[in-house]
Protein backbone atom coordinates (compact mmCIF):
# COMPACT_ATOMS: atom_id res chain seq x y z
CA UNK A 1 0.00 0.00 0.00
CA UNK A 2 1.72 3.25 -1.19
CA UNK A 3 1.50 6.10 1.32
CA UNK A 4 -1.04 8.51 0.40
CA UNK A 5 0.37 11.81 -1.58
CA UNK A 6 0.60 14.88 -0.02
CA UNK A 7 -1.57 16.86 -2.72
CA UNK A 8 -3.94 14.49 -2.30
CA UNK A 9 -3.94 14.87 1.31
CA UNK A 10 -4.42 18.89 0.49
CA UNK A 11 -7.27 18.06 -2.02
CA UNK A 12 -9.10 16.03 0.67
CA UNK A 13 -9.02 18.90 3.08
CA UNK A 14 -10.82 21.12 0.59
CA UNK A 15 -13.29 18.91 -0.69
CA UNK A 16 -16.48 20.20 1.30
CA UNK A 17 -14.99 23.98 0.19
CA UNK A 18 -14.46 22.74 -3.44
CA UNK A 19 -18.20 21.11 -3.20
CA UNK A 20 -19.19 25.12 -2.01
CA UNK A 21 -17.32 26.37 -4.60
CA UNK A 22 -19.44 24.22 -7.30
CA UNK A 23 -22.66 25.30 -5.89
CA UNK A 24 -21.77 28.73 -5.88
CA UNK A 25 -20.67 29.13 -9.46
CA UNK A 26 -23.90 27.14 -10.28
CA UNK A 27 -26.18 29.83 -8.40
CA UNK A 28 -24.07 32.38 -10.29
CA UNK A 29 -25.15 31.26 -13.85
CA UNK A 30 -28.82 30.72 -12.77
CA UNK A 31 -28.97 33.96 -11.75
CA UNK A 32 -27.90 35.47 -14.58
CA UNK A 33 -29.76 33.34 -16.70
CA UNK A 34 -32.82 34.19 -14.83
CA UNK A 35 -31.76 37.80 -15.50
CA UNK A 36 -31.83 37.12 -19.32
CA UNK A 37 -27.60 37.41 -20.00
CA UNK A 38 -26.32 35.64 -22.34
CA UNK A 39 -23.63 33.22 -21.59
CA UNK A 40 -20.23 33.57 -24.07
CA UNK A 41 -16.56 32.33 -23.90
CA UNK A 42 -13.94 34.30 -25.22
CA UNK A 43 -10.25 33.62 -26.49
CA UNK A 44 -8.12 33.04 -23.27
CA UNK A 45 -5.24 33.85 -25.83
CA UNK A 46 -5.45 37.14 -26.93
CA UNK A 47 -3.32 39.22 -29.47
CA UNK A 48 -3.33 42.33 -27.65
CA UNK A 49 -4.34 42.87 -24.38
CA UNK A 50 -5.41 46.25 -22.51
CA UNK A 51 -2.39 48.37 -21.95
CA UNK A 52 -3.31 48.95 -18.04
CA UNK A 53 -0.11 50.29 -15.95
CA UNK A 54 -0.11 48.10 -13.19
CA UNK A 55 -1.30 45.18 -14.44
CA UNK A 56 0.93 42.60 -16.36
CA UNK A 57 -0.37 40.06 -19.01
CA UNK A 58 2.01 36.34 -19.38
CA UNK A 59 3.03 35.41 -22.71
CA UNK A 60 2.04 32.99 -24.74
CA UNK A 61 3.81 32.66 -27.67
CA UNK A 62 3.17 35.18 -29.90
CA UNK A 63 -0.22 36.33 -27.85
CA UNK A 64 -0.76 36.70 -24.49
CA UNK A 65 -3.24 35.33 -21.85
CA UNK A 66 -5.91 37.45 -21.18
CA UNK A 67 -6.05 39.63 -17.61
CA UNK A 68 -9.74 39.70 -18.48
CA UNK A 69 -11.78 39.13 -21.29
CA UNK A 70 -13.26 42.86 -21.17
CA UNK A 71 -12.01 43.64 -24.79
CA UNK A 72 -13.64 41.30 -26.36
CA UNK A 73 -16.59 41.48 -24.50
CA UNK A 74 -17.15 44.97 -25.54
CA UNK A 75 -16.79 44.06 -29.00
CA UNK A 76 -19.84 41.71 -28.51
CA UNK A 77 -21.82 44.55 -27.60
CA UNK A 78 -20.61 46.71 -30.27
CA UNK A 79 -21.87 43.76 -32.56
CA UNK A 80 -25.79 44.10 -31.37
CA UNK A 81 -25.26 41.76 -27.75
CA UNK A 82 -26.74 43.77 -24.60
CA UNK A 83 -26.83 40.99 -22.05
CA UNK A 84 -23.74 38.84 -21.66
CA UNK A 85 -22.02 37.32 -18.90
CA UNK A 86 -18.43 34.84 -18.77
CA UNK A 87 -16.75 33.12 -15.98
CA UNK A 88 -13.58 31.71 -17.04
CA UNK A 89 -9.78 31.63 -16.59
CA UNK A 90 -7.52 34.93 -16.61
CA UNK A 91 -3.77 35.42 -15.53
CA UNK A 92 -1.43 37.77 -14.63
CA UNK A 93 1.96 37.42 -13.74
CA UNK A 94 3.66 38.05 -10.00
CA UNK A 95 0.88 37.84 -8.29
CA UNK A 96 0.70 35.13 -5.45
CA UNK A 97 -0.41 35.23 -2.20
CA UNK A 98 -3.37 34.64 0.36
CA UNK A 99 -5.50 36.40 -2.05
CA UNK A 100 -4.05 36.10 -5.05
CA UNK A 101 -2.91 33.76 -8.34
CA UNK A 102 -1.20 34.31 -11.04
CA UNK A 103 -4.38 31.88 -12.56
CA UNK A 104 -7.70 32.84 -11.03
CA UNK A 105 -11.24 32.65 -12.47
CA UNK A 106 -13.29 35.93 -13.18
CA UNK A 107 -17.21 36.80 -13.25
CA UNK A 108 -17.52 39.52 -15.63
CA UNK A 109 -20.66 40.80 -17.04
CA UNK A 110 -21.50 43.65 -19.27
CA UNK A 111 -25.03 45.35 -20.00
CA UNK A 112 -26.33 48.08 -22.04
CA UNK A 113 -28.74 51.12 -20.85
CA UNK A 114 -27.64 51.26 -17.45
CA UNK A 115 -24.62 53.08 -15.62
CA UNK A 116 -22.27 52.11 -12.31
CA UNK A 117 -25.04 52.69 -9.80
CA UNK A 118 -27.38 50.74 -11.54
CA UNK A 119 -24.77 48.25 -11.84
CA UNK A 120 -24.11 48.49 -8.04
CA UNK A 121 -27.58 47.57 -7.26
CA UNK A 122 -27.54 44.80 -9.61
CA UNK A 123 -24.07 43.17 -7.75
CA UNK A 124 -25.99 43.95 -4.11
CA UNK A 125 -29.51 41.78 -5.20
CA UNK A 126 -26.99 39.47 -7.26
CA UNK A 127 -24.55 38.64 -3.68
CA UNK A 128 -27.99 38.05 -1.83
CA UNK A 129 -30.12 35.63 -3.86
CA UNK A 130 -26.87 34.02 -4.18
CA UNK A 131 -26.04 33.47 -0.39
CA UNK A 132 -29.63 32.25 0.52
CA UNK A 133 -29.11 29.92 -2.12
CA UNK A 134 -26.04 28.73 -0.88
CA UNK A 135 -26.89 28.87 3.17
CA UNK A 136 -30.16 29.69 3.54
CA UNK A 137 -29.25 33.38 4.95
CA UNK A 138 -28.04 36.65 3.98
CA UNK A 139 -25.74 36.30 7.23
CA UNK A 140 -22.21 34.73 6.51
CA UNK A 141 -19.44 34.82 8.63
CA UNK A 142 -15.94 35.91 7.48
CA UNK A 143 -11.98 36.64 8.98
CA UNK A 144 -13.89 36.56 12.11
CA UNK A 145 -16.50 39.42 11.61
CA UNK A 146 -20.14 39.00 11.12
CA UNK A 147 -21.62 40.07 7.91
CA UNK A 148 -24.89 40.96 6.89
CA UNK A 149 -25.62 40.96 3.05
CA UNK A 150 -29.15 42.14 3.54
CA UNK A 151 -28.02 45.16 5.29
CA UNK A 152 -28.17 48.49 3.45
CA UNK A 153 -24.55 48.47 1.60
CA UNK A 154 -22.25 51.55 2.99
CA UNK A 155 -21.39 53.64 -0.06
CA UNK A 156 -18.08 55.96 0.51
CA UNK A 157 -16.43 58.13 -2.19
CA UNK A 158 -12.17 57.56 -2.61
CA UNK A 159 -12.08 60.79 -1.26
CA UNK A 160 -14.01 60.25 1.74
CA UNK A 161 -12.68 56.76 2.20
CA UNK A 162 -9.10 58.76 2.13
CA UNK A 163 -10.13 61.39 4.37
CA UNK A 164 -12.02 59.68 6.98
CA UNK A 165 -9.28 56.33 7.16
CA UNK A 166 -6.01 58.19 6.27
CA UNK A 167 -6.27 62.53 6.78
CA UNK A 168 -5.16 63.32 3.76
CA UNK A 169 -7.00 63.67 0.29
CA UNK A 170 -7.15 61.68 -2.18
CA UNK A 171 -5.44 64.08 -4.96
CA UNK A 172 -3.06 64.48 -2.02
CA UNK A 173 -1.83 60.80 -1.84
CA UNK A 174 -1.77 60.99 -5.73
CA UNK A 175 0.74 63.92 -5.32
CA UNK A 176 3.01 62.47 -2.62
CA UNK A 177 2.74 58.86 -4.79
CA UNK A 178 1.42 57.20 -1.57
CA UNK A 179 -2.04 56.34 -3.26
CA UNK A 180 -1.43 52.46 -3.22
CA UNK A 181 0.46 52.38 0.01
CA UNK A 182 -2.77 54.06 1.64
CA UNK A 183 -5.36 52.39 0.46
CA UNK A 184 -3.63 48.77 0.78
CA UNK A 185 -2.63 49.56 4.76
CA UNK A 186 -5.31 52.05 5.87
CA UNK A 187 -8.26 52.01 3.79
CA UNK A 188 -9.29 48.15 2.99
CA UNK A 189 -8.82 47.00 6.06
CA UNK A 190 -11.79 49.18 6.52
CA UNK A 191 -14.34 48.23 4.45
CA UNK A 192 -16.82 45.91 4.02
CA UNK A 193 -16.67 45.39 7.87
CA UNK A 194 -19.96 43.89 8.84
CA UNK A 195 -22.41 44.40 5.74
CA UNK A 196 -21.00 45.06 2.15
CA UNK A 197 -19.05 48.57 1.33
CA UNK A 198 -19.12 50.16 -2.30
CA UNK A 199 -16.06 52.31 -2.53
CA UNK A 200 -17.00 54.55 -5.92
CA UNK A 201 -15.67 57.53 -7.80
CA UNK A 202 -12.10 57.13 -8.70
CA UNK A 203 -9.63 59.53 -9.99
CA UNK A 204 -9.82 59.70 -13.38
CA UNK A 205 -6.62 58.65 -13.71
CA UNK A 206 -6.80 55.21 -11.82
CA UNK A 207 -9.81 54.11 -14.24
CA UNK A 208 -8.48 54.08 -18.04
CA UNK A 209 -11.38 52.40 -19.33
CA UNK A 210 -14.10 54.40 -17.12
CA UNK A 211 -16.39 57.28 -18.49
CA UNK A 212 -15.79 60.28 -16.30
CA UNK A 213 -18.62 61.78 -14.14
CA UNK A 214 -20.69 64.33 -15.78
CA UNK A 215 -19.49 67.04 -13.33
CA UNK A 216 -16.05 66.20 -12.88
CA UNK A 217 -13.22 65.48 -15.54
CA UNK A 218 -10.66 64.14 -12.43
CA UNK A 219 -13.30 61.52 -10.95
CA UNK A 220 -14.25 58.52 -13.19
CA UNK A 221 -17.57 56.14 -12.83
CA UNK A 222 -16.04 53.74 -10.77
CA UNK A 223 -16.47 51.23 -7.86
CA UNK A 224 -14.90 48.51 -5.87
CA UNK A 225 -17.04 46.18 -4.02
CA UNK A 226 -15.01 45.12 -0.19
CA UNK A 227 -16.38 42.24 2.47
CA UNK A 228 -14.52 42.01 5.46
CA UNK A 229 -11.37 44.16 3.84
CA UNK A 230 -11.27 41.71 0.74
CA UNK A 231 -12.20 43.92 -2.75
CA UNK A 232 -13.68 41.31 -4.87
CA UNK A 233 -15.09 43.51 -7.68
CA UNK A 234 -14.22 46.13 -10.40
CA UNK A 235 -16.94 48.11 -11.69
CA UNK A 236 -17.75 51.26 -14.46
CA UNK A 237 -19.36 52.82 -16.46
CA UNK A 238 -17.83 52.27 -20.00
CA UNK A 239 -15.76 54.50 -21.85
CA UNK A 240 -17.29 54.41 -25.03
CA UNK A 241 -15.26 57.54 -27.19
CA UNK A 242 -12.83 56.14 -29.07
CA UNK A 243 -10.86 58.87 -29.70
CA UNK A 244 -10.37 59.30 -25.81
CA UNK A 245 -9.49 55.36 -25.59
CA UNK A 246 -7.04 55.89 -27.70
CA UNK A 247 -5.46 58.50 -25.82
CA UNK A 248 -5.40 56.97 -22.66
CA UNK A 249 -4.26 53.92 -24.45
CA UNK A 250 -1.31 55.54 -25.29
CA UNK A 251 -0.44 57.32 -21.60
CA UNK A 252 -0.81 54.15 -20.01
CA UNK A 253 1.37 52.61 -22.76
CA UNK A 254 4.34 55.17 -22.13
CA UNK A 255 4.19 54.36 -18.38
CA UNK A 256 4.48 50.86 -19.31
CA UNK A 257 7.14 51.64 -20.86
CA UNK A 258 8.62 54.11 -18.61
CA UNK A 259 8.79 51.23 -15.74
CA UNK A 260 9.92 47.70 -18.00
CA UNK A 261 6.85 46.31 -18.04
CA UNK A 262 5.67 44.23 -21.30
CA UNK A 263 5.04 46.48 -24.78
CA UNK A 264 1.58 45.21 -25.89
CA UNK A 265 0.68 45.76 -29.76
CA UNK A 266 -2.08 47.94 -30.02
CA UNK A 267 -5.82 46.31 -29.87
CA UNK A 268 -6.89 46.92 -33.16
CA UNK A 269 -9.52 45.74 -33.20
CA UNK A 270 -11.02 46.71 -30.12
CA UNK A 271 -10.47 50.38 -31.44
CA UNK A 272 -11.86 49.54 -34.43
CA UNK A 273 -15.04 48.43 -32.48
CA UNK A 274 -15.16 51.68 -30.88
CA UNK A 275 -15.13 53.13 -33.94
CA UNK A 276 -18.10 51.93 -35.00
CA UNK A 277 -19.78 52.24 -31.62
CA UNK A 278 -20.05 51.04 -28.49
CA UNK A 279 -23.19 51.82 -26.83
CA UNK A 280 -23.84 53.32 -23.30
CA UNK A 281 -23.12 50.49 -20.78
CA UNK A 282 -21.21 49.52 -17.85
CA UNK A 283 -19.87 46.01 -16.54
CA UNK A 284 -18.06 44.13 -13.50
CA UNK A 285 -15.73 42.21 -13.09
CA UNK A 286 -15.75 39.65 -9.71
CA UNK A 287 -13.06 37.48 -8.44
CA UNK A 288 -14.88 33.96 -8.24
CA UNK A 289 -11.86 32.32 -6.18
CA UNK A 290 -12.06 35.31 -3.45
CA UNK A 291 -16.01 35.14 -3.47
CA UNK A 292 -15.66 31.24 -2.82
CA UNK A 293 -13.15 32.51 0.18
CA UNK A 294 -16.00 34.67 1.73
CA UNK A 295 -18.68 31.87 1.21
CA UNK A 296 -16.45 29.04 2.87
CA UNK A 297 -14.73 31.70 5.33
CA UNK A 298 -11.54 30.44 4.00
CA UNK A 299 -8.60 32.53 4.59
CA UNK A 300 -6.24 31.60 1.75
CA UNK A 301 -7.35 30.83 -1.58
CA UNK A 302 -5.68 27.39 -2.12
CA UNK A 303 -8.50 26.30 0.37
CA UNK A 304 -10.63 26.77 -2.72
CA UNK A 305 -8.83 26.62 -5.83
CA UNK A 306 -7.00 23.55 -6.93
CA UNK A 307 -3.86 26.18 -7.82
Amino acid sequence: MFPKPKRLQTLGNIQARLAMRAGLFSHIRSFFERNNFVAIETPIRIKAPAPEEFIEAPRSGEYFLRCSPELEMKQLLCAGFERIYQIGACFRENERGKSHREEFTMLEWYEVGVDYCRLLEFTTAMLRDVSLKISGTDKINFRGIKIDLGAEPEIITVNDAYLKYAKISSAEALRRDIFDEVMDELIEPELGQGRMTFLLDYPACRASLARLKPDSCDVAERWELYIGGLELANAYSELTDAKIQRSRFAAEAAARTNTGMNLYPEPTEFLEALDYGLPECSGCALGMDRLAMVFSNATDISEVTLS
